[in-house]
C-alpha cells in the first residue's frame, strides 16, 4: 500500500522581483495568477540539459523524449520543501524500454535512458517509443522517512498524459503540463554548434474553497452497463487556466531569446501574474570513486573476480559516462 504522498504545490515563500527581459536558463520560475486562483512554475533548461543528454549520444527521437522527463521531473522535484529525491523511472516494453531521473533537492539534476536502436523508427513520437508499461515517481524523503511512490499505467501515450493522470489519480490536484524539447544550431567561427534546449510548464488550479477543485470520481471499471458516471461541472476559473496553457508554443518554451518573464506576460497579463524568484538548476551527478568502490565491496569475491579484465576492474557510470578504473587488490579481488 502507498503511504500518503507529500503534497507537491507551489510555495509562494519566496521574494517578488521585479519580471527581466533577460532570459535565464537552468531555472524554475514559480507564480501566481491570483484572479483565477492559478499557481505554477515554469522551467527552462539550456546547458544543464546540453550536459546531460551529449554525454551519452542519443539518437534525437530519443534525447527529446528524456528530455521530456527531464523537464517533468523538474517541474516536480523543484517543489520539495526537505532535502530528499524525487524520482521519475519508467519500465515498458517500447524501444526506449528504460529511462530514469533523479532530481536531488533543491537543485541536481541528472538522467539515463536504455534503449533498442533496431527498434527506432523515423516519426516515433513519445507515445511510440515508450510503449506499454508503467511510469513511477517515488518521492525519497531520506534515510528515516517513509518514501512515496506513485504508478501511471502508460498505454501509448507521452509523459504529458502520464502526468495528468498522476495528478488526477495520485493528488487530486486540477493540473495541466506542458513539455517541449528542441534541438538548437547556431553558428560560429567554428561552424554550426548543437545544444539541446527544453522548457515545460505546469499550472495548478489552487482555490481557498476546496469544493471549487472537485473532480468527478475515476471511473470504477466495472460499473454495470447503463449506470450514470459521476459529473462535476469544472469551475469557470479552471476552464480558462487550461485555455490559456493549451496556446502555449513548444517554440516559446524553448526559445533562447524569451524570457520566462515576458512568456508569462503574453499568457496572463490580462488577468495579472506574479513572478517569484527563479530556483537554479545545475547537472551533478551523485556518483565518485568511493561510492563506486563500496558498491564493489558489496557483491561477493567470486562476482569481483570475474569482472577482472585484462588486469583491473572498470566501472562506467550510467548516468554521467564516469569512467572509474580499480586494481585487483583494491577491489578487493586478490
Amino acid at each position: 500500500m502507498n503511504s500518503p504522498s507529500p503534497p507537491i504545490k507551489i510555495s509562494l515563500e519566496t521574494p517578488v522581483r521585479a519580471p527581466s527581459e533577460v532570459p535565464v536558463d537552468d531555472a524554475v520560475l514559480p507564480f501566481e495568477v491570483a484572479s483565477l486562483d492559478l499557481r505554477g512554475r515554469l522551467a527552462r533548461l539550456g546547458p544543464a540539459l546540453d550536459d546531460i543528454l551529449t554525454k551519452h549520444d542519443y539518437p534525437p527521437a530519443v534525447g527529446k523524449l528524456l528530455g521530456e522527463a527531464i523537464v517533468l521531473t523538474t517541474l516536480l522535484g523543484s517543489s520539495l520543501k526537505f532535502d530528499g529525491r524525487f524520482i521519475l523511472q519508467t519500465q515498458t516494453d517500447g524501444p526506449v524500454s528504460f529511462l530514469i531521473v533523479d532530481f536531488q533537492a533543491p537543485d541536481r539534476l541528472r538522467a539515463y535512458a536504455r534503449f533498442d536502436a533496431r527498434r527506432l523508427e523515423e516519426g516515433q513520437d513519445s507515445g511510440a517509443l515508450l510503449g506499454h508499461g508503467h511510469l513511477a515517481m517515488t518521492v525519497d524523503q531520506g534515510a528515516d522517512m517513509s518514501r512515496y511512490q506513485g504508478l501511471v499505467a502508460l498505454e501509448g501515450g507521452d509523459l504529458e498524459d502520464a502526468a495528468h493522470e498522476y495528478f488526477l489519480r495520485s493528488e487530486q490536484i486540477p493540473t495541466r503540463v506542458r513539455l517541449a524539447v528542441g534541438e538548437e544550431w547556431r553558428g560560429g567561427g567554428d561552424g554550426p554548434k548543437h545544444r539541446w534546449r527544453a522548457g515545460g510548464m505546469l499550472l495548478q488550479f489552487l482555490p481557498k474553497a476546496p469544493e471549487r477543485a472537485r473532480q468527478a470520481d475515476l471511473h470504477p471499471g466495472d460499473a454495470p452497463e447503463g449506470v450514470e458516471t459521476h459529473e462535476v461541472a469544472e469551475d469557470d476559473a479552471w476552464i480558462e487556466g487550461q485555455s490559456l496553457i493549451s496556446t502555449v508554443e513548444d517554440v516559446e518554451l524553448i526559445d533562447p531569446d524569451l524570457s520566462g518573464e515576458r512568456l508569462l506576460y503574453r499568457l496572463f497579463h490580462e488577468r495579472g501574474v506574479r513572478v517569484f524568484a527563479p530556483l537554479p538548476l545545475r547537472a551533478q551527478c551523485s556518483c565518485s570513486r568511493d561510492a563506486v568502490s563500496g558498491m564493489l565491496n558489496s557483491f561477493e569475491k567470486q562476482d569481483r573476480a570475474d569482472m577482472v579484465k585484462d588486469g583491473k576492474v572498470v566501472v562506467t557510470c550510467e548516468f554521467c559516462s564516469s569512467v572509474y578504473e580499480f586494481t585487483p587488490q583494491e577491489a578487493g579481488v586478490e
